[in-house]
């Protein structure tokens, strides 16, 4: 496997696991701005790359009453603000293939949604800005379709994928991770990340919002370590309970170090067991 590289930051190919992390969506300038300081310093005494994580406008919400963010505009500016004060790299999702050129002005990493992750436009948008591209893999996708998603990118001319799992629908508002899917997709030559707050989720199962399974965190981000992920996604919060998106499935803020510190952990014994692996083509 060929790393991603990203400034100082190197994903994949035997590097170090790489944290992404932050709220869900922007709530303020004054939150998120803060939430993303606390995130830089919790990352560093666990000596783990970060990227900072936060959506400037959630457009697949439940309900249309949902709270869904400050917009593109305001959002980037935070974003670039954030950037700019924490020294750090952003990672944010695009809905619409017309806010690709903007977001990449401000954002290192631009995640294509999983529900979106068939949207070739949306891909080849992303791809064409020459940012690096991160295409979650849709709940309805099994691991071998996304080389079709990663193509697209290759194809617009953009090597710079990588791939995230966030569970697979599993009945009515539930999702089920397949730990078999990590080296299926690892198998594809590029790094794979694991969002394990994501895959806690009960899609729509509470009263018009997402319902989720917080207390499974730790030991699913540790299984999936465990099967050699290149990084782990974690949506965060200081109290869940007030998140305005995703507040059942968020990691409080006071868990995240001793989490981070047993998944580094994990991480190397796995990184010092680790064989070769065979990886299959992409056209490109």
């Amino acid at each position: 496997m060929i790393p991603v590289s990203l400034g100082e930051i190197s994903i994949g190919g035997g590097s170090p696991l790489v944290l992404i992390a932050g709220p869900c969506v922007i709530e303020s300038e004054q939150h998120a701005t803060e939430l993303a300081g606390r995130l830089v310093e919790i990352a560093r005494r666990a000596r783990m790359p970060f990227i900072f994580k936060a959506s400037y406008d959630k457009a697949n919400r439940t309900s249309g009453t949902s709270f869904r963010g400050p917009g593109l505009d305001e959002g980037l500016r935070v974003l670039a603000s954030i950037k700019s004060r924490h020294r750090v790299p952003i990672l944010t999702d695009v809905h619409e293939s017309s806010q690709a050129s903007a977001a990449a002005d401000v954002a290192d990493v631009l995640q294509i949604p999983a529900f979106l992750s068939r949207q070739t436009d949306l891909i080849v948008a992303a791809a064409k800005t020459g940012r690096v591209v991160n295409i979650k893999k849709g709940p309805f996708l099994a691991p071998d379709d996304v080389r079709h998603a990663v193509a697209k990118a290759v194809d617009a001319g953009n090597r710079r994928v990588i791939v995230t799992e966030r569970g697979t629908s599993f009945g009515y508002h539930d999702l089920v991770v397949d730990m078999r899917a990590f080296p299926m997709m690892r198998a594809l030559g590029v790094p794979i990340v694991f969002d394990v707050t994501h895959s806690l989720q009960l899609p729509g199962g509470g009263d018009g919002v997402t319902a989720g399974l917080a207390e499974y965190i730790e030991p699913l981000a540790s299984a999936g370590v465990a099967a050699g992920v290149d990084g782990v996604f974690l949506e965060v919060h200081e109290d869940p309970s007030r998140a305005k998106s995703d507040a059942q499935n968020a990691l409080r803020l006071d868990k995240l170090e001793a989490l981070l510190e047993r998944l580094a952990d994990i991480d190397r014994i796995v990184k010092r067991c680790e064989a070769p692996r065979g990886e299959m083509k992409i056209r490109g």
